[in-house]
């Protein structure tokens, strides 16, 4: 049965650093929880000590309604996939998946009905007497989240398990961790920093930096509703444009910005001439080609660069010969843009997001 995770006002230092600062977090029952940020930001050592590794130096730690501060790591029943898989490299499949039902003393015919179990769920039956050194990272990787899930802990935690395989495979684990932990129906917390992964597999993520929770919040709302500067810096690309308020009315605000005159549709609330940073995703940017008649937000660019990646084409322009920003074409076909031209480019008025100034 999956429970909620809980931590209220979760302090943990390491000599004078802050390593953690007054976390307080909810990760819901059933949820797969991303702790996201850049490295030395917290987000491994709030695992560590929602595992128990670390115990907190004040606030409070809760599995349901019980209290977990004082409970020891083997006594948490939590489930953990560290970074290196910390497989047992004499061992077969079926006994590095055994390992944990054994220290728990269980009889022996049900450990190898849960061996068989947990490896249904892998799909990799066939595997059950290969010696772990004889499997690839990806199979290696599922045999992790098997040893993790067979135990039938409370919580899983996951310690960025797919940095250590390449690109290709990496996509394909996404996916089956994503079937996986449905068919499990348990609280999972995984850790990363690839924006790209929490984005794919979130069902919500915290954004983490210098020990401090910035935001909370699904992965559309958190790339779409940045809730400052480092923020949108961090999940995605983005283009910073600085300006002020012109005005505003309902629902809108027009900005005086380095590129000239921008409509924002926003329900953040600003007052006139104060400073903004205009957050714009480079796939916001509509490049080239014929627009709306009397459309807003309109601006000419000199193409400085171009990146040609199969499915997307990367433009990096410079506007009023200073201002440099990145756009994004999808299918960009045969269409011919050169170095040098210059183009026609406009933002519709809700991917213009107006967020305080730089808080990077």
């Amino acid at each position: 049965m999956s429970i909620e995770v809980r931590l209220a006002n979760v302090v943990k230092t390491f000599d004078t650093t802050f390593a953690l600062d007054g976390i307080s977090l909810n990760v819901e029952k059933g949820e797969l929880f991303f702790l996201l940020g850049p490295s030395g930001c917290g987000k491994t050592t709030c695992l560590r000590t929602i595992a128990g590794f670390y115990q907190p130096d004040s606030g409070e730690l809760f599995f349901g309604d019980n209290l977990m501060n004082n409970v020891p790591p083997h006594k948490r029943n939590t489930g953990m996939v560290f970074q290196n898989y910390a497989l047992w490299p004499h061992m077969t499949v079926a006994e590095n998946i055994e390992y944990g039902l054994s220290l728990r003393k269980e009889k022996k015919s049900l450990r190898r009905e849960k061996v068989f179990s947990a490896l249904q769920t892998i799909q990799m039956e066939d595997y059950i007497d290969r010696p772990i050194n004889k499997l690839s990272g990806g199979q290696q990787q599922r045999v992790a989240l098997a040893r993790a899930l067979v135990i039938e802990p409370d919580v899983l935690l996951l310690d960025e398990p797919l940095s250590n395989i390449d690109a290709k495979l990496r996509l394909e684990m996404r996916n089956e961790i994503r079937r996986i932990h449905s068919q499990s129906d348990i609280t999972a917390i995984y850790v990363t920093h690839d924006q790209s992964e929490a984005l794919s597999l979130a069902d919500r993520m915290a954004v983490m930096k210098d020990g401090k929770i910035i935001q909370v919040g699904t992965p559309r709302q958190v790339y779409c509703s940045p809730a400052n500067t480092f923020v949108a810096n961090f999940i995605g690309e983005t283009n910073f444009v600085c300006g002020s308020v012109q005005s505003h009315g309902t629902g809108e605000m027009v900005i005086n910005s380095e590129i000239g005159v921008l409509s924002s549709h926003t329900e953040k609330s600003f007052q006139k001439d104060e400073k903004v940073s205009c957050s714009i995703r480079p796939e916001a940017i509509q490049v080239g080609g014929s627009f709306p008649q009397g459309v807003v937000n309109q601006f000419g660019a000199k193409v400085t660069g171009i990146t040609y990646l199969g499915r997307i084409e990367e433009y990096h322009l410079l506007v009023n010969d200073k201002i440099p920003l990145k756009a994004a074409r999808y299918k960009p076909g045969n269409h011919g843009t050169q170095i040098g031209e210059q183009l026609t480019c406009w933002i519709a008025p809700e991917d213009v997001i107006l967020l305080p100034p730089d808080s990077r």
